[in-house]
């Protein structure tokens, strides 16, 4: 095991407004930004190496949850769900942690746009059908939440920093 090298303060839930678009929203930002401070300043290469047999790593879990959230809110389209988590090689700690920010970024102003949660997610070919917003959002909390909850194992086993 590794030896610790630094605990995070571990923050509590946030406080949100009082409409359920507010309390999903601040969820998931909490969440994304969690799974971000995992990665983003954890040191080459163990951010690459796969911490279970599965073959699952830090990085790559950044790299699916960007994927997610373009395949979610912003309509790209995903062929392979398993391709989308090795990260390119190429791709430094700073370059996944930006693009996956920036995809949140992204994501986040279609949702400034949804005022109804009940009404499909939009779609940037208009006759694709799409689920509700409650349903991408929910959705999102859930999967940003699991593997955020992978990335704290990860990287407790790489360097032993914990908390959010």
């Amino acid at each position: 095991m590794p030896a610790t090298s630094g605990r995070r303060r571990d923050t509590p839930p946030p406080r949100t407004g009082n409409t359920e678009a507010e309390v999903l929203r601040g969820f998931l930002d909490h969440l994304r930004a969690g799974v971000a401070a995992k990665v983003e300043d954890a040191p080459e290469p163990q951010v690459r190496t796969a911490g279970v047999p599965s073959g699952t790593n830090l990085l790559g879990l950044l790299t699916h949850l960007t994927a997610v959230e373009a395949a979610t809110f912003l309509g790209a389209h995903v062929a392979s769900w398993p391709a989308t988590f090795p990260a390119d090689p190429q791709d430094t700690v700073a370059e996944v942690v930006a693009r996956y920010r920036d995809t949140v970024d992204r994501a986040n102003r279609i949702l400034d746009g949804c005022a109804d949660l009940g009404a499909p997610v939009p779609h940037p070919d208009p006759g694709h059908r799409t689920p509700s917003v409650r349903w991408a959002l929910t959705h999102m909390i859930e999967e940003t939440g699991r593997h955020a909850g992978h990335a704290d194992i990860l990287r407790e086993q790489i360097d032993g920093v914990t908390g959010r």
